[in-house]
């Protein structure tokens, strides 16, 4: 595919400077998305967990510090961002949430590039459902787990042996003597290879979305990425409690992981299956990073990296133990808080921001990176500028929701009002400045009354607003 270059003139308003950048015309997109990817990474400071590949890609792009999905559950949250439409209490509210079906009008990102000339590819988990929004794509989706018509991935004896006594699910973790295709996300990365192959050989720009599986349950893993962290250093987190004064809205029963054998149907999961659970999660965590590395690599052996925008994102956080919880389902920022990394073509390498972005924002940032006309549909803002210059002035609020709670993110609170038909019934507000974990709600403190009114204020504006979406 022959380059072509030119110099296009930003005008950014609010007091933003003229900045001319070199651009790529239609540049690819590599989509990848990680299901269940919390920031457990060493490139967000995690002192523990092994990434290299994920932080190689942080050091040649930008990474967002702080950002936030805008609902944590995976289907909702992978139909809110692939739309670029908010969530309601009416619309991408469940984790089987079809787009299609919620917003029958909405244009996906793939499919708005692939009108717009792109050849478009979907690889493992993109979409919660394979056969969402199915002009989205070029090509019919692939995912191995739809063909295995099973999404648990199981191969040591003792897992396998539980399946075969009739029991739906087996042990939410093992590790097992593979190598890394046995899994489903190795085969992930190989087919996304061999489409780069192919994809360069058509010589059309392309949009190729690549969804792994982990670190989603159960947390399985070859052996290799378990033997990376000793078992000795695996701790329990230090809130592992209840927040204090936390309403009973905020915590749930954590019934996703229940379903898995061996775990209690009630009250908390041993010491020692709590040590397994967060072991597992980092072993798969590595797992995806090691298979991350071989898409990256093939894109830089094929000399398609110089012309080809690479974002990854996790589609929400994900709890291990904090607040006595595990899995997402809730308004804390352990679930809401999720990695969003960005390379693209002409922009400064290894940069950081700190400004507040959420998942809505992704679909605009992408079409004017791509030089394409937005669609009226988006509710986001283009994160463009944070490109160009990370000290620019930002959002000062980005908004969650799970349930019937509504959640403002600033720079220093993280306020929740849960509401049933209309009326409040329970609230928590975190001051990050002082109690960064989040285990004090101090919603009740009459000397913040006043910025809790804001918050309230301010978050209803919000609701108000995204409930009216407008298309071409």
């Amino acid at each position: 595919m022959s380059l072509k270059y030119y110099i296009k003139t930003l005008f950014f308003v609010a007091g933003y400077s003229l900045v001319a950048q070199t651009r790529i015309d239609k540049p690819n997109i590599l989509f990848i998305a990680v299901d269940d990817l919390r920031p457990e990474l060493a490139c967000y400071g995690h002192p523990i967990v092994k990434s290299p590949n994920i932080d190689k890609l942080a050091e040649t792009g930008l990474i967002f510090m702080n950002a936030y999905c805008n609902v944590p559950v995976c289907g909702a949250s992978r139909a809110s961002l692939l739309t670029g439409i908010r969530p309601t209490n009416n619309r991408f509210v469940e984790y089987n949430t079809y787009a299609k079906v919620d917003m029958p009008e909405a244009v996906s990102i793939p499919e708005h590039f692939r009108v717009n000339g792109y050849h478009t590819i979907s690889n493992g988990k993109v979409f919660h459902h394979i056969d969402d929004i199915p002009e989205s794509w070029s090509e019919n989706p692939w995912n191995p787990a739809v063909v295995a018509s099973s999404y648990l991935d199981y191969q040591t004896d003792t897992n396998l042996n539980i399946l075969k006594k009739g029991i739906s699910r087996g042990l939410p973790f093992e590790s097992a003597k593979v190598g890394d295709d046995k899994y489903f996300d190795g085969q992930i990365a190989a087919k996304t290879i061999a489409d780069l192959k192919r994809l360069k050989e058509l010589g059309t720009p392309f949009f190729l979305a690549a969804g792994f599986l982990k670190p989603h349950l159960p947390f399985n893993a070859p052996e290799k990425y378990w033997n990376m962290y000793p078992q000795e250093k695996i701790q329990l987190p230090e809130n592992y409690y209840r927040p204090e004064n936390a309403p009973d809205a905020a915590i749930h029963n954590f019934g996703e992981l229940r379903s898995y054998y061996g775990i209690p149907a009630d009250g908390p999961v041993s010491d020692d299956t709590a040590g397994k659970l967060i072991h597992g999660y980092y072993a798969c965590v590595s797992y995806i990073d090691a298979q991350i590395g071989k898409v990256l690599e093939a894109l830089d052996t094929l000399g398609l990296a110089e012309n080809t925008i690479v974002i990854l994102w996790g589609d929400h956080g994900w709890q291990l133990g904090e607040h006595s919880l595990w899995c997402k389902h809730a308004n804390f920022k352990t679930s809401l808080h999720s990695p969003l990394i960005i390379r693209a073509p002409g922009f400064k390498k290894n940069q950081i921001s700190e400004a507040l972005v959420e998942f809505v924002d992704i679909f605009p940032s992408l079409c004017e990176l791509a030089g394409l006309k937005k669609p009226s549909q988006l509710q986001g803002k283009s994160f463009l500028p944070l490109l160009e210059n990370v000290e620019v002035p930002w959002k000062e609020a980005v908004y969650s929701r799970f349930g019937l709670g509504e959640s403002i993110i600033t720079k220093n609170y993280l306020y929740t009002e849960w509401l049933k038909e209309g009326k409040s019934f329970a609230e928590m507000l975190y001051d990050h400045r002082n109690d960064p974990n989040e285990n004090h709600n101090i919603v009740n403190d009459p000397v913040i009354s006043e910025t809790i009114k804001n918050l309230k204020k301010r978050l209803h504006e919000n609701m108000n607003q995204a409930e009216n979406v407008t298309f071409n």
